[in-house]
């Protein structure tokens, strides 16, 4: 048997638990750090839990915009090993985003600290939360921008190597930094000051710095990894293309989600800070649930890369609805079992019987949002990995623009629903999104898309 025909087979029939166990794992670990920052800022100061809820979505929007590059990466590498190409050829495509990686995030840099007040005029907001938001984005959004980047692009590919393991180790020993960082900053111990949100912002980007460090010493001892910085400066031009090529329409429609949850959270501010803590609150407690649809979706578009790149496509099809019924039951077990102890868990967020009330009606809403949303993880993430790329984008804008961000500002605005109008229309669009989807992959019109 030659070489080229053992990677194949090695690579196709990596277990689908190997992948997707790790991936979860680090999803959920990542949660709960984040669940825990958000509790010890409601212990600090509820106005605090406001502004990071309202920049965090500025964040997660320059993380997607670093998505552009360790997804192109992700996908390109994905479908490479499958058809086993060659080292050199492995190399040049972790050197292009490397290089991406550190232009992209000086400009950011300065974007950030040149641009974040001018951003926070345009919001309805009281003096406390608006300097804390200030804060928290100038740090961990600013100076720490480049590590954050970086070890998202290592993330990616040791996880396409099949090391998700080694992936979710380094997550968690990151997350536990953070979480010390935070009560450091907090709680005052041993006689440390209380720094308050500028500490907690520090924390998370030092954790992003000792992701970034064990990321690489990981990948420098893993020899079958293709990633070294030797010529960096001499990579080829066709390597930018194919990562871009795939990674900017890819990463668009999760651009574009992020655009319309930072208009639609615009749109909650003017409901009151109460219904902006009651919005982050619920969106702490549901992202425990769609952790385990976000990582077989993950895991779900690396097997796909590895089965069009060995020319396997017909195996891909079948297996691809399978892992869509697991996320689905997955979900839907989780939002209603969430459902049925939800009395304790939002008591560990707040007092407040307003913001109680209006995460008690929003976890019953989110039943219908997770059951689109398990559908839509799962066959974009296929879509994404066969090279299928295009049409989820420009779907995916139509949809959320003409359905979620318009339909949550007539029902939540104009008809007086408020949150719950907000999330019926943010449900109607997961969920004939991921049907339209689902179609689109039972249409086989991806296997025209592969890479290699």
């Amino acid at each position: 048997m030659s070489d080229t025909v053992l990677t194949k087979q090695n690579r196709g029939s990596l277990p689908m638990l190997k992948l997707t166990f790790p991936i979860a794992m680090e999803q959920l670990f990542r949660i709960l750090v984040n669940s825990a920052d958000t509790l010890m800022l409601s212990s600090y100061s509820n106005d605090a839990v406001a502004a990071t809820g309202l920049v965090g979505q500025y964040i997660f929007f320059l993380t997607l915009i670093f998505a552009v590059i360790s997804t192109g990466c992700s996908i390109v590498l994905s479908q490479y090993l499958g058809a086993a190409k060659s080292k050199d050829e492995l190399n040049h495509i972790a050197q292009a985003g490397t290089n991406m990686v550190f232009c992209i995030s000086v400009f950011l840099m300065l974007l950030v600290f040149f641009g974040t007040k001018p951003l926070l005029n345009c919001y309805t907001l009281e003096d406390s939360v608006r300097n804390y938001a200030w804060q928290y984005f100038v740090i961990y959004g600013g100076i720490f921008c480049f590590f954050n980047a970086i070890s998202l692009l290592q993330g990616a590919v040791l996880r396409c190597y099949g090391y998700t393991t080694e992936a979710m180790i380094v997550s968690i020993i990151a997350n536990l930094v953070n979480v010390l960082g935070n009560a450091l900053s907090l709680y005052g111990w041993f006689g440390l000051p209380v720094l308050g949100v500028p500490g907690v912002a520090a924390a998370s980007g030092f954790a992003m710095f000792v992701s970034a460090v064990l990321f690489a010493i990981i990948i420098k001892r893993k020899k079958d990894i293709s990633f070294s910085l030797k010529g960096l400066f001499k990579t080829p031009k066709e390597s930018y293309r194919l990562v871009l090529s795939v990674g900017i329409p890819t990463a668009g429609e999760s651009l574009s989600y992020n655009l319309s949850q930072i208009v639609i959270m615009a749109m909650i501010s003017t409901l009151g800070t109460n219904s902006m803590s009651a919005q982050v609150y619920t969106m702490t407690i549901v992202r425990y649930v769609f952790a385990i649809a976000i990582a077989i979706g993950n895991a779900t578009q690396i097997k796909t890369g590895y089965y069009v790149g060995a020319h396997q496509s017909d195996i891909a099809y079948k297996k691809v609805f399978k892992y869509q019924i697991i996320a689905t039951l997955c979900s839907l077990f989780l939002i209603l079992t969430v459902n049925l102890i939800k009395t304790p868990v939002i008591k560990l967020f707040t007092d407040i019987d307003e913001v109680f009330t209006l995460v008690s009606t929003l976890l019953i809403f989110s039943t219908y949002i997770e059951f689109g949303r398990s559908l839509n993880l799962i066959y974009v993430g296929a879509l994404k990995g066969s090279g299928d790329v295009k049409f989820p984008v420009l779907y995916g804008i139509l949809s959320m623009w003409g359905i979620m961000v318009l339909g949550s500002y007539i029902l939540g605005i104009k008809c007086g629903l408020g949150l719950v109008g907000f999330w019926l229309g943010i449900g109607t669009d997961e969920t004939t999104r991921g049907i339209v989807m689902l179609l689109r992959w039972k249409s086989k019109r991806w296997q025209k898309h592969a890479l290699v």
